[in-house]
Parts: C-alpha cells; structure tokens; sequence
C-alpha cells in the first residue's frame, strides 16, 4: 500500500496527511489503515484501500469501555486472515461520551474522530430546552462543533411562531448555529448539506426526532428505514440500531445513531461551561471567587436573575447539569468524593450553628 493509494480511497472518509503521519509505523508492518463504519458484537465493518473488510475486534477490546473499538475510529487491520484482527486503533482527535444507565456508572463512546454533532430536536412536541443543553455540554466537551437541527419545521407553518421557536433555542445554545429544517419541503437542508460536507458529522437526538428521515435527505435516497411516531408524544421506535458511518453525496461523512433515551453526562464540567457561558461570564465579576450563587453578597448571577438578564431556569438547569456532573465524576475519582463530603460537613456544620443563633435569640 501507498500513501497516495490510502489518500486516494481515504480521503472522501476524512483521511489526510495527519493520519498518514500517525498510522506510518504500522505501514511499515504491513497493515491497513481503515475507517470503522458500524461495529456490532465484536466485529467491525472497515473502508480500507482494499474495500469494506469484515474485522473483529478482540485484540482491541480492552476492560476500559471507553477505549473499545467505535464508529468513526481509524484503525490497523491485518491485509489478510479468517478471521481478519484489527490490530489497534489510532489516536481519537475527538469524542462523543455520555454515561450509561449502568449502577457502575460507566462511560460509553458513541461516536469518534466527529468535526460537527447535529443535535436533532422535533418540532412536532415542545420543545424541552435543558435537553438541549444537555446534549450541548456532551457535543462541547467531545471537542467537536455543535449544531442543533430543529426537524419537521413544516409543522410550525406560521413564519413568527417557527423564528421565535428558533431565538428560544438559540438563547439556550450561545455560540451554537439553530437551523429549522423539513425534510418534506426541503426548507433549510441545502444549509445543512453545506454544514455537513465538511468533515465528519453526527447525528444526535431521541428516538422520533426525524433523525433518520434527515439523514436520508441527506443521502439523497432512503438508505436508513423510518418508521411513524405518535401524534400524542412525537415518539417512534428506534430505526436506527446501530451506529452507522455514511458517505455524504456533497461531501463529508456522517454518523447515524440511535434515539437516545438517557442522555447522562461524563466528565463534561467543560461543556457544561460552554453552554451556559454567560452564567460562567457573570460569575468572574462575583464578589467571591468560590460564590455559589444562592444567597452570597455581591453575587454577579444573582443580580442577574433580579434584573431579567438571566432567567431564573437558565440557573437552576446549570445547577442541576454540575451537580449530576460532579456526582459522576465522584464515583471514579476517591479525592474527589472526599472533597464533596468535607463540603457537605462544612456547611452542615455552618447550618446547625446558624439554627443555634436563632434559638439563642428567641431564648
């Protein structure tokens, strides 16, 4: 094999001389470079310069879950064998992590190496923005761009009511571009299709958000099944049962996923940061540097929140998303855990000597 040979077959996958860079030492011993398509029960569906192959994963399967082999990894794979291993993977540049609904708490990596994460939110229920910044904090802290497609806009048919859909999410989403799309009339899809061509997308969201009536649009055919959703929720059963890595006509690559039910954060404190930004911007003008924001003097966010700049929900959503946060940072880190319980003594103790005042005074 050849660079120029992998640049040539590569390169619509997203292949460029930075991976060629790192995958040299395994060139060298005769392996192919592969992009992973779709893994399922211990085997993998690889792109390489000799086609899709078949691999299977075990000399890759390691007791950390969130090194395992994975949608949209650049791997090595032996040029030949029955069965066929690949032999490692490459370096992520990007992650998509959430945690599982596991009692261990355990992460799961649902997409690599991503350039954009299209959080599809349907507009044929209300739309549920601390969703959306929970899916935001996951899409930042993975390193890759977010984008939230709000799908089947067809539905909103009144202009005022579809853009002020619209301002609610983007004041939810700071730094984040907020299409309205329809699939049906093709309203916003050629932005879309623009967005995507570039890199390597995927496609986020719960099951009956018209993820996979998208990636059609996308495809330009029906490559994923779509199934109907119900009038009364907006839900649907999964279409989707794997994750899929597919060539974008226009250009660039996309990742189909499952509808997520549970969306739990993993070591996302970073995203958490960047979704609500200006919380964290009026926090630096905070009297205290460690203000929690409840009832401290010269509280920045408090003022905030009396003067209508910051809406009370905005608060309670980032309170709510860096308590989980730390909660399942806890459970892996014993420093940590010690930490919150001598903050939990701390202001016990500073709760009883304040009811201890008030007795003293009603005595």
């Amino acid at each position: 094999m050849t660079s120029t040979s992998a640049s040539t077959a590569l390169a619509p996958y997203g292949w460029d001389e930075a991976w060629a860079q790192t995958f040299a030492p395994y060139d060298s011993e005769g392996l192919l470079p592969g992009r992973v398509l779709r893994v399922d029960r211990g085997q993998c569906d690889v792109v390489t310069t000799d086609g899709v192959l078949r691999a299977d994963t075990a000399f890759v399967t390691p007791h950390d879950p969130l090194r395992v082999v994975c949608t949209g990894d650049w791997v090595a794979v032996e040029p030949a064998g029955n069965p066929r291993y690949v032999r490692t993977c490459l370096p992520r540049r990007t992650a998509f992590v959430r945690s599982t609904s596991s009692k261990r708490s355990e992460g799961q990596i649902l997409a690599a190496n991503v350039d954009h994460a299209i959080v599809a939110v349907s507009l044929a229920v209300d739309v549920d923005l601390g969703r959306i910044e929970r899916f935001l904090a996951l899409a930042w802290e993975s390193g890759a761009q977010p984008v939230v497609v709000l799908t089947k806009a067809d539905l909103v048919p009144d202009a005022a009511t579809l853009a002020h859909l619209v301002q609610d999410v983007e004041t939810t989403a700071p730094g984040v571009p907020v299409l309205a799309v329809s699939a049906v009339d093709g309203d916003g899809l050629e932005v879309l299709a623009a967005v995507v061509s570039g890199g390597t997308s995927v496609l986020l969201g719960q099951s009956g958000a018209g993820k996979s009536t998208l990636a059609n649009a996308l495809l330009g055919e029906d490559v994923m099944d779509v199934q109907a959703t119900r009038d009364v929720d907006g839900k649907g059963r999964h279409t989707t049962t794997t994750r899929n890595l597919l060539l974008l006509p226009a250009g660039g690559v996309l990742i189909d996923t499952p509808g997520l039910r549970g969306v739990g954060l993993w070591d996302a404190e970073t995203g958490v940061g960047q979704v609500f930004s200006e919380i964290e911007e009026l926090a630096e003008r905070c009297r205290f540097h460690d203000c929690a924001h409840e009832s401290e003097p010269g509280c920045a966010v408090l003022a905030a929140i009396d003067s209508g700049e910051l809406p009370v929900r905005r608060l309670e959503s980032y309170r709510k998303l860096l308590r989980e946060n730390q909660r399942i940072v806890a459970k892996t880190d014993a420093r940590l855990r010690a930490e919150i319980r001598k903050d939990w003594k701390r202001k016990g103790a500073q709760g009883r000597a304040a009811m201890e005042a008030k007795r003293g005074r009603w005595t």
